[in-house]
């Protein structure tokens, strides 16, 4: 394969997103206290939780590259009207074996998350399976697909938490953040090829809000740290707030693209900012460090 053939692989994994998901696992592990065990393992000289980030973050890169190839699998036909660009209706990826890397891909997910716990085995499984679901009837569904696909990331940041199975049970609840930020992503989108979703713009525009709401609410229950949140918020609003007022005064296909882009991208200043409430601002600038990295992909391959 030339280097032509595997740009379009990649391609079709979107790595500026799988970067993204390697951040919610990161914010995970700090939420259930695995930044203190990483700093103890150094100290001892052991290694058990370093390899357990290692597992699952190659768990996600599995995870999320095989979803989103999926949907190209999955959107062949229409990609071939609407974007035919794309790896697979441009021919330079057959969709048999786009098929066959996306399951290969997932299959990867679930196996390495089981090489830390069933917990986190059984949450890639469930991550899997809520993928391709919404790559073939979440995504057709007004209602139902924006929640299919906020599951998705949900799931992703608990199984960063599936580490600490225990405190798993006690802080599920946070998988709320990353649902109602992806599901108002998914509804703004709906407007990226044809545009004038105004509704929808305005409707995500408020569940982002609930987000800087709920973000900071939850730093001020951990306590002093509620502070350490403000900068990581003020960076998001600056990221997501412009394009969306954007998208929402034009109503243009290539606005709302942007916004989408954005907002994207912007996910690990979210997951940045739930590691800081959970672990300082230090831990927050750790995983921030993904931004830089996801951005420079950005201009390399498509995000949406």
């Amino acid at each position: 394969m030339g280097k032509r053939g595997l740009f379009a692989y990649l391609q079709l994994t979107r790595p500026a997103n799988v970067i993204t998901a390697i951040a919610d696992i990161w914010a995970g592990f700090a939420v259930a206290g695995g930044i203190d065990y990483l700093i103890t393992d150094l100290i001892y000289g052991n290694s058990n939780f370093w390899w357990n980030l290692l597992w699952l973050s190659l768990s996600t890169i599995g995870l999320y590259a095989g979803g989103v190839a999926f949907n190209d699998v999955a959107d062949a036909e229409l990609d071939a009207i609407e974007r035919p660009e794309r790896p697979i209706p441009s021919g330079r990826v057959s969709k048999s074996n786009a098929t066959i890397m996306s399951t290969a891909l997932l299959v990867f997910g679930v196996v390495c998350a089981a090489q830390v716990n069933w917990i986190s085995a059984g949450l890639a499984s469930i991550v899997a399976l809520l993928a391709v679901l919404y790559d073939y009837w979440g995504k057709h569904q007004s209602i139902l697909g924006p929640i299919n696909m906020g599951l998705c990331r949900s799931g992703n940041l608990l199984l960063g938490v599936s580490v600490a199975p225990e405190v798993l049970e006690k802080i599920w609840i946070i998988g709320l953040i990353p649902l109602i930020y992806v599901a108002a992503i998914t509804m703004i989108s709906r407007g990226e090829v044809h545009g004038k979703n105004r509704r929808a713009l305005y409707f995500g525009g408020l569940m982002y809000g609930f987000i800087f709401v709920a973000i900071f609410a939850m730093a001020y229950i951990q306590g002093p740290r509620y502070l350490h949140v403000l900068p990581f918020l003020a960076l998001l609003a600056y990221m997501i707030v412009p394009p969306l007022g954007k998208a929402i005064q034009t109503q243009e296909p290539r606005f709302i693209g942007k916004s989408v882009k954005a907002a994207v991208i912007s996910l690990i200043i979210v997951n940045a900012s739930i590691a800081s409430a959970f672990s300082g601002w230090p831990i927050g600038m750790v995983v921030l460090l993904l931004l830089p990295v996801s951005l420079w992909l950005a201009k390399k391959f498509a995000v949406t």
